[in-house]
């Protein structure tokens, strides 16, 4: 079984955020990049795939040569092969159709994405993917089992979960619970030493124009001063609704 796992190349949420030239481009001077969370997942679930059913791992981005040390890292992980599509990941409709360019000329058996990046939180690229392949897609994935050619998932709904079965070729969008926290794997010296083996191939973009521009960033407004009401002046509490915050 081949598996491609999809890696975005995200801010650390614990990162100082800032934009520059008019607040029209982010400021990546000394922000930590890691793994996208919910594409670490993934991998992680990958990986049991490959101990247990021998299946092979290859990593795919979109992004310049930043992007290198974070598919390093996914290569010190456990995954087999990288490869980095030299191209800014301007948005979900570009990078998804940049991934399914490449899988049209390498076959995989299945697709494994975060459900969405921690970064713009468009949850697209998957659910694009699977339109442009025309393959089987769910999202919001936190169980997997394959047996035989058989899949087994279980999806996160409004109030509980849903079961489903399919066969492959699949493209799932991943998240906690198809793995937890503490099943992620930390790179051993073995695992980094061996990743620098590896090959990381650098592919050139395929020819697909950005169907959006960004305009501007904006942060969110700092929080105001918060009133208190005593629990017994329901009159105050109506005039301030009415008047102040305009929600009656």
């Amino acid at each position: 079984m081949k598996i491609l796992v999809c890696i975005s190349h995200v801010p650390d949420t614990t990162s100082k955020i800032n934009f520059t030239d008019d607040d029209t481009k982010f400021d990546t001077q000394g922000v930590q990049f890691v793994i996208n969370p919910n594409d670490e997942f993934g991998l992680t679930r990958a990986m049991w795939l490959k101990e247990k059913q021998g299946a092979s791992i290859d990593v795919i981005n979109v992004g310049n040569s930043s992007s290198e040390p974070t598919l390093r890292k996914a290569l010190a992980i456990g995954a087999d092969k990288a490869v980095r599509i030299d191209a800014e990941p301007l948005d979900g409709f570009f990078v998804a159709k940049q991934i399914a360019e490449y899988v049209k000329t390498h076959s995989y058996d299945l697709i494994i994405a975060g459900r969405e990046s921690i970064d713009y939180n468009g949850a697209m690229v998957p659910g694009l993917i699977a339109g442009f392949l025309k393959i089987n897609y769910v999202t919001n994935c936190t169980k997997l089992e394959i047996d035989n050619g058989k899949v087994e998932l279980d999806r996160e709904i409004d109030g509980g979960k849903e079961t489903l079965s399919c066969s492959l070729p699949l493209i799932i969008g991943g998240q906690k619970g198809l793995v937890e926290e503490s099943d992620l794997r930390i790179p051993n010296m073995r695992g980094i030493m061996q990743a620098r083996q590896k090959p990381l191939e650098v592919l050139e973009a395929f020819d697909f124009s950005s169907n959006t521009n960004i305009i501007k960033f904006y942060k969110p407004e700092p929080k105001q001063a918060v009133k208190l009401v005593s629990a017994d002046n329901l009159d105050e509490l109506i005039n301030l609704l009415h008047n102040e915050a305009k929600v009656l």
